[in-house]
């Protein structure tokens, strides 16, 4: 199965990622961070999340942004920094949908 198309890059997931495992230090970077990414960026980091923890699976990525589309009610850095296991579950997310970030890793090293 392709890997979908996504709106945002591997890169500012990764990025999500290392800001979450960061802990209290990069809570102000994160919560800023994910404030300045668009609308469609926001949604589907929040599907990859979601499709990481089990909420939904890879194939239903646009059903899962979709419903983060409509149903976000509070700010989506409040809602994903309230997440447990954020970071694990960005990755797991990633991981399930085929995008392969080995490279992008490396860039915070």
């Amino acid at each position: 199965m392709p890997a979908p198309t996504l709106d945002i890059s591997p890169q500012k997931v990764v990025h999500v990622i290392y800001l979450a495992r960061e802990g209290n230090a990069g809570d102000a970077e994160l919560h800023a961070f994910i404030d300045a990414l668009n609308d469609d960026e926001k949604s589907q980091l929040t599907a990859i999340a979601w499709v990481g923890r089990g909420a939904f699976e890879p194939e239903d990525l646009q059903e899962a942004i979709n419903t983060a589309i409509s149903e976000a009610t509070t700010p989506t850095a409040d809602y994903l920094m309230g997440m447990p296991h954020l970071a694990e579950n960005l990755e797991s997310g990633l991981d399930a949908l085929g995008v392969d970030v080995s490279g992008e890793e490396e860039d915070f090293l």
